[in-house]
């Protein structure tokens, strides 16, 4: 399985590079050098420990999860399951982090339809969470609310569904004449059985409130790059900006359905930055700076934990096949 994805991987990596290529040209490639010379990289570390406590946090939520859908697998293994998916950053909505539920199966031989709703809960409540950080910024930065609203209309109508037993099985049952969809109608009852016991009010508001810390951090990171621009450069970002700028535009980057929301965050980023009447160069350095210890950092996260899941686990990824 892990084999079909490494192109794709390699791919996005490539795309990536083009990105930042494309930024440097944009923000004139010698200012923008100058720009990162002048950033402190002795305080990387810290943003990337930021962007760790932000992995911590949402494995808390992934274990949480596991919890409610009865589903026992030993910690240690359990986090080097959440972490291996991390590779999968760069896959269109992060759905590629389906890779958990496969392990999740060769592990314990739980069925991936059990499973997978895992990951859907984590997107809806990531989007909900992100949504109110957004949204409270929005109203400060002045920029963005119809696209704000709109999203959070969307997903908050997706989980009321989800939440009303009698009208999702209502919808899975008119479904059912769809032959496709009938050959797979008992997977799509276990599916709809885990969700729904996820997005019942006690669990999603847990899971918002996890989330939230969780961007939080990250958040926190992008604030601090801004910080340290702050005192060679004569910009000033409140921590309320720089969240919204920095949540709105991985909401972008979420909607545009590209791997990684690689382009839309980047540009999104980058645009609102200069709103502020922050210097291109500065704008676009932090734009880097933040991908960097953020998406590729989960990037490298990823492979190092796929390395060590393959050295103590009697199945490796490339064996296993896509199949529930």
């Amino acid at each position: 399985m892990f084999s079909k994805y490494k192109k794709k991987i390699l791919l996005s990596a490539v795309f990536g590079a083009l990105i930042f290529l494309g930024i440097s040209f944009y923000a004139d490639f010698d200012k923008l050098v100058g720009a990162l010379g002048k950033f402190n990289w002795l305080f990387f570390p810290i943003i990337l420990g930021l962007s760790f406590l932000n992995y911590i946090a949402r494995f808390f939520k992934w274990e949480y999860y596991l919890k409610i859908l009865n589903i026992k697998v030993a910690p240690l293994l359990s986090f080097k399951i959440f972490l291996s998916a991390f590779v999968m950053s760069v896959t269109p909505g992060k759905m590629g982090e389906v890779l958990k539920s496969y392990l999740l199966k060769e592990e314990t031989g739980t069925p991936i339809a059990k499973s997978a709703p895992i990951i859907i809960a984590e997107r809806i409540t990531d989007f909900i969470s992100i949504i109110i950080i957004c949204i409270t910024g929005a109203y400060v930065f002045d920029y963005g609310r119809s696209i704000i609203i709109g999203v959070g209309i969307f997903f908050i109508g997706v989980t009321l569904i989800l939440s009303f037993q009698k009208l999702s099985l209502a919808i899975i049952n008119s479904l059912e004449r769809i032959k496709f969809i009938s050959k797979h109608v008992h997977k799509i009852h276990i599916a709809y059985d885990s969700i729904y016991q996820l997005v019942k009010i006690k669990p999603l508001i847990v899971a918002i409130l996890i989330s939230l810390a969780a961007w939080l951090f990250e958040c926190w990171g992008f604030y601090y790059v801004l910080k340290i621009f702050s005192s060679t450069s004569n910009i000033e970002t409140g921590f309320l900006t720089a969240s919204f700028i920095y949540c709105f535009a991985t909401l972008v980057g979420a909607i545009a359905m590209l791997p990684g929301g690689l382009g839309a965050t980047e540009a999104s980023m980058t645009g609102l930055l200069i709103i502020l009447k922050i210097p291109k160069d500065v704008s676009a350095a932090s734009t880097i700076i933040i991908r960097v210890a953020t998406l590729w950092f989960a990037v490298v996260v990823g492979i190092i934990a796929v390395y060590f899941y393959n050295k103590h686990s009697k199945h490796k990824l490339d064996e296993i096949e896509l199949q529930n």
